[in-house]
């Protein structure tokens, strides 16, 4: 299985982006999806996550109220809308595939079993 992000780019504080996670293929059961960033010099972070079917879903308190993580199964994509972006947002943002969750979704990147490239988001004051 392939994650390719995308939606990434350059904006001005208060601004917003959507990025896009899409999977290569369909798997027999949905997995539960989730993003993550690394800004330059830290480790990688939790932001959000999504369950299986989408019941389920988990921010980061730095983006509650402000970034959304949503699904669509038909088109094995997974969305973060990231509005009121803060410098402070700037990093490389990845998406992650977790192949045995059922639950809640996870925070800790060692759970997710598939990566994508990441895509860059720069927040400018």
């Amino acid at each position: 299985v392939q994650l390719v992000e995308s939606g990434g780019g350059l904006v001005q504080d208060g601004a917003s982006l959507r990025l896009s996670c899409t999977l290569s293929e369909r798997p027999y059961v949905d997995y539960a999806m989730g993003w993550f960033r690394q800004a330059l010099g830290k480790e990688r972070e939790f932001v959000a996550a999504i369950s299986w079917n989408g019941a389920r879903t988990d921010y980061a308190d730095s983006v509650k109220g402000r970034f959304t993580i949503s699904r669509d199964a038909a088109k094995n994509t997974v969305y973060l809308q990231m509005n009121n972006l803060k410098v402070a947002d700037t990093a490389v943002y990845y998406c992650g595939a977790d192949r045995t969750t059922v639950g809640s979704p996870r925070r800790e990147p060692y759970a997710y079993d598939y990566w994508g490239q990441g895509t860059q988001v720069t927040v400018s004051s």
